[in-house]
């Protein structure tokens, strides 16, 4: 019942009003923290690196290192059309039919409208605290946090996934379609990440002259527009 009871509010998300550029006041969707948490372990579940027994704790499965690569992979989880055009350089690169169809699907869905989850851009890119979220996590003993540097200096977070948080992820999944589409498009994300790390994943995030040119503390402009012209003249090639 109480995975039902998440898939529904996957389906709404809060709104809240912001400033723009302009002047003019907007709603953007805000997630509330259980739908954030969902989001979070599914790209921990899905981006993680599988670790040897006993390496992090006898329950510890799995390890995915950096808030910066953690917030990258979120970025792309909360942008569908951002994500769509790392699907279409893939398909350019590679001639894989499956991205192309994959990217055509987000469109289809109404993805940039339904699922997007604006971003603010801060001096290191999109950023959103994750504290709230993970907490929700950390107490049900799905994710595990460890941080590694000296004290009151965090070098880098270590968010391991247990056994208990990798058969939740399984678990809500089969539940219900709507948890199941977190865990397959965390899935696509991973695949387009690879193993890059935080910066990395940034960078080529920046490489959006939207993104880049967004002024700091702004919510990150769409791309959407013109990653379904570009989509349009794939398909139509």
């Amino acid at each position: 019942m109480r995975s039902i009871s998440i898939a529904k509010q996957q389906r709404t998300h809060h709104r809240t009003s912001w400033v723009g550029a302009s002047g003019i006041v907007s709603e953007i969707a805000k997630a509330s923290d259980r739908q954030s948490a969902v989001r979070l372990l599914a790209s921990i579940n899905a981006a993680s690196s599988p670790v040897a027994a006993g390496a992090w704790g006898p329950s510890v499965v799995a390890v995915l290192h950096s808030q910066s690569r953690l917030q990258a992979l979120d970025f792309w989880m909360r942008n569908p059309d951002y994500l769509a055009n790392e699907l279409l350089n893939e398909f350019e690169a590679t001639g894989a039919q499956e991205l192309l169809d994959l990217a055509r699907r987000v469109f289809e869905d109404r993805e940039p409208d339904l699922r997007r989850l604006p971003m603010i851009r801060y001096h290191f890119g999109a950023f959103e605290p994750l504290d709230n979220a993970l907490a929700i996590l950390r107490v049900a003993d799905l994710v595990i946090i460890r941080r590694s540097g000296t004290p009151g200096k965090v070098q880098e977070h270590h968010y391991l996934l247990t056994m208990k948080g990798r058969a939740a992820m399984d678990t809500l999944a089969s539940s219900a379609e709507e948890l199941a589409w977190y865990r397959d498009r965390a899935k696509i994300v991973a695949q387009i990440a690879g193993d890059l790390g935080g910066k990395a994943l940034k960078d080529r995030q920046y490489l959006q002259a939207e993104y880049k040119e967004t002024e700091l503390k702004r919510v990150i402009v769409p791309v959407t527009e013109r990653v379904r012209a570009r989509l349009a003249a794939l398909l139509g090639g």
